[in-house]
């Protein structure tokens, strides 16, 4: 796929990789529609976005809600007259063990409600996008790439059962999809980024994040940039379906 003139929508793009992907994708040219849920990150990307090269357009979704998935989608090829690509990344941490104890007494739990959140959004958020995404695709005569943003922890990391379980769902989705849609000139593919130099990462403790860096082989978390150059090479490469994408320095959880 030529990303010149391609309308791509990216959720979670107001900040972090999504932003990131959303600057390197404006500067070859793409067209790209924004998702999330705070305003002026939207406009910060934006702007970003059209001093690279693109034009892009904000939209404020919740992506675990059906109605606002449906009602985005449809303004986004309202405003564009197409739609050709979908990256999701929309997503939270809710972190915690599953059970704490001490002196043989469980003192903690995770809550249902820690789980539940991220589920919502990690999960079934990148389901009803990607529904929505393959629907106005087909139903405008649009060939499309869907993209899921996985992660490293879709192996299991320890103290995040929710974040793990949503994305080892992620990345279960991209072959399903796949091949359900190679029929309609769909492709999908997935990628899972390692740990990466984002606002998340930037809020650890300096210890925390020495222990973290040391264990990775090529010895330095990955750039944002990265994995958007990651995103453009899925974009243009045509052949590319149902498979993950690990970026993460040789890094295995």
């Amino acid at each position: 796929m030529k990303l010149q003139d391609s309308v791509i929508a990216i959720t979670g793009g107001g900040q972090g990789l999504g932003r990131a992907m959303a600057e390197h994708l404006a500067a070859k040219g793409a067209r790209l529609a924004l998702i999330d849920l705070m305003p002026e990150k939207l406009e910060e990307t934006a702007a970003a976005c059209d001093k690279a090269g693109g034009d892009a357009k904000t939209y404020i979704c919740n992506v675990a809600k059906e109605e606002d998935v449906e009602k985005t989608f449809a303004a986004i090829v309202a405003d564009f007259g197409q739609l050709n690509g979908l990256v999701n990344n929309a997503g939270i941490l809710r972190d915690g063990l599953l059970v704490k104890a001490k002196e043989g007494k469980v003192e903690k739990r995770m809550e249902l409600s820690q789980w539940q959140a991220v589920i919502d959004v990690n999960l079934t958020g990148v389901f009803l996008c990607g529904r929505e995404a393959a629907t106005q695709m087909i139903n405008n005569g649009n060939e499309g790439v869907i993209i899921n943003i996985a992660s490293i922890a879709r192996a299991g990391n320890m103290g995040q059962s929710n974040y793990s379980a949503a994305k080892a769902g992620v990345s279960a989705l991209v072959p399903v999809w796949a091949k359900e849609l190679a029929r309609y000139g769909i492709r999908c593919m997935g990628i899972a980024p390692g740990f990466i130099e984002t606002e998340m990462t930037a809020s650890m403790k300096p210890e925390a994040l020495e222990r973290m860096t040391a264990s990775i082989p090529l010895k330095r978390m990955g750039k944002p940039e990265e994995i958007a150059s990651a995103a453009a090479f899925i974009f243009e490469n045509d052949y590319m379906s149902g498979r993950m994408l690990e970026v993460d320095g040789a890094l295995r959880l």
